[in-house]
């Protein structure tokens, strides 16, 4: 049996919208990473882009389990002597809500311009409206 690898013509992306309200974080990310992968698809090929894009609402909604909202803090350095910050996931939901799914699921991509390509497909907002009407975004079914 011949090993099946996708070419460019084969591949329909569709649009899927997810209302992240009451969701928790860490399998809402992953179930994100894996349709942006496209590993949902039987044309599932690693060297290409299979995946759909997603469009998140309500990301200020998400639930957070256990001790994290107020144990769990994000580091970034500023590559300044002295130039570590830390913030916390509660003033970080705060100020950018889209930004705490957005860093889980990008943790969960791959680490190379395949990865920055399939992140791009990934729209995330806090509140209910998106722009993305025009695409016609289907109900995420998974």
């Amino acid at each position: 049996m011949k090993t099946y690898s996708a070419r460019p013509d084969d591949i329909r992306r569709q649009w899927f919208v997810v209302d992240a309200s009451g969701k928790t974080l860490g399998r809402l990310a992953t179930g994100v990473a894996t349709v942006l992968k496209g590993k949902h698809k039987p044309i599932f090929t690693p060297h290409m882009d299979t995946g759909d894009h997603v469009v998140v609402i309500n990301a200020a909604k998400i639930a957070l389990t256990g001790t994290k909202a107020t144990d769990k803090r994000y580091f970034r350095h500023t590559l300044y002597p002295g130039g570590a910050h830390w913030i916390s996931i509660r003033e970080l939901m705060e100020k950018h809500p889209d930004r705490v799914l957005t860093q889980a699921v990008r943790g969960m991509m791959p680490k190379t311009k395949l990865g920055r390509a399939m992140m791009k497909k990934l729209k995330v907002y806090g509140g209910a409206e998106h722009p993305h009407a025009a695409q016609s975004p289907s109900p995420w079914p998974y």
